[in-house]
């Protein structure tokens, strides 16, 4: 059954042991941040500050930091058993006799009920505040010392395309500024940005109109992080994962709809001719990503609950909550690339490796030059077009392995035949760029080589023990442990 809301979430969390309840006033400037940080590290559990420093309202942090509880957020068993749920969804495809569409229809009606469905009211609209209503209310951090201000850090952000009227929901983060204005962090490649781009070039003394919803049940909350494919609805995408559609409702001041069991909502709009500095920010590189020009969103009505949660989480030096995010990502959406490039045996993208810095794929080789074709397709593929190194091993390598990989994949190179480099475009945050959104990326073809692209010699086999040496000394080595524990004492 689908989590009512955040705090269904949370209190399921706390009868799992999953949840840490601090009662000490903690200071949303750089304090939370240190606290979370810590236990984010040490593997520990999602937090709840009751008395954040300076505000009524309780904070939530590390919500999402394991996988354990990403399994919990999906209600399943494994990530992998989310992944084959994705893959049933994505992979519809056009039934040919009467018989196969019979046997569709149950498919089809099951994606039918997770589209999104509009409600007259919902709990977020318990408070409404048109005057007299300031950012200060809510206990937003300021995470780490050089940061230019307090941010907003898990956002639902709500825009329309000005051209198609289609919704998108996108995590960005947002620098306040005042009582009533932040920053609007829409990088180049966004959605967010695009859609600014466009009614900019319509009118640019217009505005856009934003809504920006925090805090809701786990899937939903998740709405505007995962990668799913541009014409895919974000809010249907939450109603398949949560088995139940999102309920949306219509904000107070601006023609838009967001989650009815948010915790808070912030109404406005952006100014297309307005932009202001924003940053450094402590970024999920480990690095603070420096001041840029950015728009600025204007707030004209506050809602929310009347004792809302604040939602937030944390960036900085890996590993952090966003690592377990991002990782269940690549579990969850493996199926997909698998579907477009069937060779691909596995993924990886190390917590050290920041998301967009290296990615390690297991390939099912079967003729030359592949390991080049998966690279580009990579670098075609959505947000994994920022992917600054992308290694490429042969099936039989275990990318989850760290040491495995790099044992195997540095005595599989040539360096000078073996690496490729290409210009494109870089995420934004990527501080050695030789330009904002612009810079090169390396490919690392880590396979055995074949004669036909080049390999004169022949490649030598991995030393590995024979099964019938492994089966006579399984039969002695609980002896032999023995023996040594026996030595020991």
């Amino acid at each position: 059954m689908a989590y009512r809301d955040l705090r269904d979430f949370v209190h399921k969390l706390g009868k799992e042991d999953e949840l840490q309840r601090v009662s000490a006033e903690v200071d949303p400037i750089l304090e939370i941040t240190e606290v979370t940080d810590r236990v984010v590290k040490a593997a520990g559990p999602a937090l709840l500050f009751e008395h954040p420093k300076g505000s009524t309202v309780p904070a939530v942090t590390n919500l999402l930091g394991s996988e354990r509880r990403m399994c919990l957020a999906l209600e399943a068993d494994s990530l992998d058993q989310v992944a084959e749920r994705v893959h049933s969804f994505l992979d519809v495809k056009s039934p040919q006799g009467i018989l196969e569409k019979v046997k569709m229809l149950p498919k089809l009606a099951e994606i039918g009920s997770f589209f999104p469905k509009t409600v007259r009211s919902g709990a977020c609209q318990e408070m409404v505040r048109t005057e007299n209503f300031s950012l200060d209310y809510f206990p937003i951090l300021k995470c780490w010392p050089q940061d230019g201000g307090r941010y907003i850090t898990w956002p639902m952000v709500i825009t329309k395309n000005p051209e198609t009227g289609k919704r998108n929901v996108g995590c960005y983060r947002m620098q306040v500024y005042d009582e009533r204005t932040t920053g609007m962090h829409w990088q180049t490649q966004k959605h967010g940005a695009e859609h600014f781009r466009s009614a900019r070039a319509k009118n640019r003394e217009g505005k856009l109109e934003v809504a920006v919803a925090i805090g809701a049940d786990p899937a939903t909350a998740l709405a505007g992080i995962l990668p799913i494919p541009p014409d895919l609805d974000e809010f249907l995408f939450s109603g398949f994962l949560r088995r139940d559609p999102v309920e949306l409702v219509a904000c107070k001041t601006v023609e838009l709809e967001v989650p009815a069991n948010a915790e808070i909502v912030l109404e406005g709009y952006v100014n297309l001719g307005e932009m202001q500095t924003e940053g450094p920010f402590g970024d999920h590189t480990g690095f603070y990503s420096l001041e840029g020009s950015f728009p600025v969103f204007h707030i004209t009505c506050i809602t929310h609950r009347k004792d809302p949660l604040y939602l937030t989480t944390i960036v900085g030096p890996p590993p952090q909550e966003d690592y377990f995010m991002g990782h269940a990502i690549e579990r969850i959406f493996l199926p997909v690339m698998k579907m477009q490039y069937p060779e691909i045996v596995d993924v990886a993208m190390p917590a050290e490796g920041i998301f967009q810095n290296l990615m390690i794929v297991s390939i099912r080789k079967s003729y030359p030059g592949q390991a080049r074709k998966i690279m580009n397709a990579i670098w075609s593929l959505g947000q994994a077009m920022f992917t600054k190194v992308v290694v490429v091993v042969d099936h039989d390598v275990n990318v989850q392995d760290s040491s495995e990989v790099v044992w195997k994949a540095l005595c599989a190179i040539d360096p000078e035949r073996d690496v490729q480099f290409v210009l494109g475009p870089v995420d934004t945050l990527d501080h050695a760029a030789r330009r904002q959104d612009y810079g090169s990326k390396m490919g690392v073809d880590a396979t055995r080589k074949w004669p036909e692209e080049g390999y004169t010699g022949r490649w030598p086999d991995e030393i590995k023990m024979d099964e019938a040496t492994k089966r006579r000394v399984d039969k002695i080595w609980q002896q032999l442990k023995l023996v040594k524990e026996a030595k020991k004492q």
